[in-house]
Formats: structure tokens, sequence, C-alpha cells
């Protein structure tokens, strides 16, 4: 639940003196800052609105699946040799594909019942957080079919 900030104050201060007396008065403005919860806005459901081009949907799964795509061909290049393009001609789009859908599925089910990832995440494991290693995952995966492309060979 957002909270927003209210500013409130009281008409500036003023010095009022009187010319019988040499006493001085001063009048101080008062500035409160209130918290003012939100109403929870109302997401939308649609199919065309979470997987539209800005929706919850495109950049978040894609992020979670590049992150168990790169782990998962560091993996298999650690223990077998192999570089990511010649993982991916030995029989792994089946693999893939699977593991597109089963983790597609799973994570537009929550956005379909309303939920976001933004209400769920505190502490450490945030939404914000997990779209910065979903982003850094798709460049490193990249980055690594490259290198090994131009390498000819497996990175390690």
């Amino acid at each position: 639940m957002a909270a927003t900030s209210v500013l409130m104050a009281t008409p500036v201060a003023r010095l009022t003196t009187t010319p019988s007396s040499s006493r001085r008065t001063l009048n101080f403005a008062v500035v409160r800052c209130m918290s003012q919860d939100q109403q929870p806005s109302q997401v939308s459901t649609k199919f065309s609105d979470v997987l539209a081009f800005r929706g919850p949907a495109p950049e978040r799964i894609n992020g979670r699946l590049a992150m168990i795509g790169f782990v998962s061909a560091m993996a298999v290049e650690l223990s077998s040799g192999q570089d990511v393009l010649s993982q991916i001609s030995n029989g792994g789009v089946p693999v893939f594909l699977a593991t597109s859908v089963l983790l597609s599925v799973a994570s537009l089910v929550p956005l379909f019942k309303g939920v976001r990832a933004e209400s769920k995440s505190s502490g450490l494991m945030t939404s914000d957080a997990e779209l910065l290693n979903g982003r850094v995952a798709m460049l490193g995966l990249v980055a690594l079919a490259i290198t090994e492309y131009v390498k000819g060979s497996a990175l390690v």
C-alpha cells in the first residue's frame, strides 16, 4: 500500500510590535507532514493489458527465463564443456520450450488474479531487484553466446 505525503502549513510568521509597549509577539508557521494512505488502485486482469508492451508480464517473464537460462547454460558448460550454441543444437530446444511454457504459466496465473509482484516484495528480495537481475541475465546470456561464437569454443 502506497502512502503520499501531504504538507499543510499555517500562514507565514508575523512579527507584531505595539507602539505602546516594547513587547514583541512572534507567530510561527506550523508545517505538518502527514501520511495519507491511497486507495489500492484497481489492476487490470485483461489478457491484452497483462501482456501489453508496457504491461507487467513480458519483462518479468523474459527476465526469469534469462536467469534460469544463464545459470543452466553455465552449469552445462562447466559439466560437459559444450558452448551455448552446441547446447541448443544438441537437443536443448525442447527443454527450453518446456521450461518457457511452465514458467510463463506460473508467472501469468497471479497476474490474471490481480496480484502484482510489487505487492509481495519486501526486504532483500524486491520486485525491483528481480527486474534488475533479469535484465543483467538477459545481457549476460547474449554476451555469453556472442563471446563463445567469436572465440569458437566454450568460455570455461
